[in-house]
């Protein structure tokens, strides 16, 4: 197994009055002492730390999980500060997982925090046979098909969420199909760094079919500008409650797989529609295999289209 690539590892050199036990001690009653423990002594794999990434290492945080491993290869822009919770103007500029890091520490400096930038996919290996869980933050292809490739390969669960207009969640465990595999990505026999434009369009075109049969999400976006998106002629849409409730709710089910606990999310995960104060779950079989050629003559007009 290969070495971590030169990991930047830092703790800030002044930590004032913080005492650990005093941070955590509202989290009593929702974890048990035992269970904080296990909080502490965790560590997980954050991949993409910047929307629904961000999100659920600012929950990781200040739960009091005790070690992270931050990677990311962009810096915070100016268009970040709508969504992402580490961006604003003093982070402009500089690296999403370093900027991450160092507002981590300003909240808990016991975090022991490793920051990766573009060196990751060398050390995935490394990065994911030592965590507890992967969480997938990122909207890059490639880096999520080496992400899940190795961590089914190394036996780790995988935390992701949908690119849906909707917050949703889900749960990949070793024995579970990829998404690759279960949403029918044309990816299976390419290397995850190989991948031509036509592939990564019709990947995304995949997964917008799954969110269009399993959730209601065409109604909460304007969807001439979805096809803009699915054409490629625009960046995908992205609006604060939606990305920050994605990040709390993956953050809910990494706690939950470290302590141990059950949850009723698996590989095929759910959707919450504040607008109509429920939970939708995946629609069954032969009703998705009704819907799903329907919806995917119109993604095609919707993309040609645009």
């Amino acid at each position: 197994m290969p070495e971590i690539a030169k990991p930047d590892l830092a703790r800030p050199e002044s930590r004032r009055d913080f005492d650990y036990g005093r941070f955590i001690t509202r989290n009593i009653g929702f974890v048990t002492e035992a269970e904080q423990e296990r909080l502490r002594n965790a560590r997980i794999f954050v991949c993409g730390t910047g929307g629904m990434g961000g999100g659920c290492v600012l929950a990781l945080a200040r739960a009091g999980v005790g070690r992270l491993d931050l990677a990311d290869l962009d810096a915070f822009e100016l268009s970040n500060l709508n969504r992402q919770v580490f961006a604003n103007l003093d982070t402009i500029g500089r690296p999403k997982a370093e900027a991450t890091r160092d507002q981590c520490h300003r909240i808990n400096p016991d975090l022991l925090i490793e920051v990766h930038g573009r060196d990751w996919p060398g050390s995935a290996d490394a990065l994911i046979a030592r965590c507890d869980v992967v969480v997938n933050g990122t909207d890059d292809l490639s880096a999520s098909l080496l992400l899940y490739r190795r961590a089914k390969a190394l036996g780790k669960t995988v935390v992701d969420a949908y690119a849906s207009p909707l917050p949703s969640v889900y749960v990949t465990r070793p024995g579970d199909p990829m998404p690759e595999e279960r949403l029918g990505y044309p990816t299976l026999a390419t290397q995850w760094n190989q991948l031509s434009p036509e592939q990564r369009s019709q990947a995304f075109l995949r997964e917008a079919e799954h969110v269009m049969v399993h959730s209601s999400s065409r109604h909460h976006i304007d969807l001439a500008l979805a096809g803009e998106v699915a054409a490629g002629k625009r960046s995908r849409m992205s609006f604060a409650p939606m990305v920050v409730t994605t990040g709390m709710l993956m953050a809910y089910e990494t706690i939950e797989l470290i302590l141990g606990r059950h949850t009723a999310t698996d590989c095929r995960g759910w959707f919450f529609n504040p607008y109509r104060a429920r939970v939708e779950h995946p629609r069954n079989a032969v009703v998705a295999a009704l819907l799903r050629p329907v919806v995917r003559r119109f993604l095609g007009k919707l993309a040609g289209g645009a």
